[in-house]
């Protein structure tokens, strides 16, 4: 069977099939995160983005068969609508504690990192691959998903996992943060309110001594 067959069994079989589904879902979710509350948007995330990585990680390999580049349709005015959306959505959430990267497994500090900036790494080469794809060129869509899988690998598979962790910690604990942050004010007002309340005493004592 010649390389053309195989690469043809894999763009049209079912593993395929099923991750340009889920792609075309989480680039559509993604897309419409500004009409999301906080909450839904978490909890929508959470299930779709585990289900991403394991379509991902189910497909066939197929190596890169062209020579010139392929085209890219996301801009980065499109990007950065994608990053805006969500960051606008997840507000204090957005922002975590990133450990696992390259640069600092021998540290032990971490570096600051964003869901929004994430998502929308996702979301870039997966839009993109989409395009690609819906072309109906089967050698374009060959290396469409040859450079989705080695992205995946080497860059945006990581993303996903990474985020996971902050998405999870947000979903189940915002809450608690948001009353955690509602308590402390009332005791400050309290504490404050009692202050004021001491001074006002020793004053009134002071004026009728």
């Amino acid at each position: 069977m010649s390389d053309m067959q195989d690469n043809n069994q894999v763009i049209y079989g079912k593993n395929a099939i099923e991750f340009v589904t889920v792609a075309a879902e989480t680039c559509l979710f993604l897309e419409n995160a500004i009409s999301f509350e906080k909450k839904e948007l978490l909890d929508r995330a959470l299930k779709i983005l585990p289900l991403l990585y394991l379509k991902t990680t189910t497909l066939e390999p197929v190596e890169q068969i062209l020579e010139d580049e392929v085209e890219e349709f996301v801009t980065e005015e499109e990007y950065e609508t994608i990053r805006q959306y969500i960051a606008q959505v997840l507000g204090y959430s957005d922002r975590y504690l990133e450990v696992f990267t390259r640069d600092i497994q021998l540290s032990d500090e971490g570096i600051a990192s964003d869901i929004s900036e994430d998502l929308a790494d996702i979301y870039q080469d997966l839009k993109n691959f989409l395009l690609r794809y819906q072309i109906g060129n089967e050698d374009i869509m060959t290396e469409a998903l040859a450079i989705c899988q080695l992205n995946f690998k080497e860059y945006w598979g990581q993303r996903l996992v990474n985020c996971m962790r902050a998405l999870h910690n947000a979903y189940y604990n915002s809450d608690d943060k948001e009353n955690e942050d509602i308590e402390e004010e009332s005791l400050k007002d309290s504490f404050l309110s009692h202050q004021r309340g001491d001074i006002d005493e020793d004053i009134f004592s002071i004026l009728n001594d």
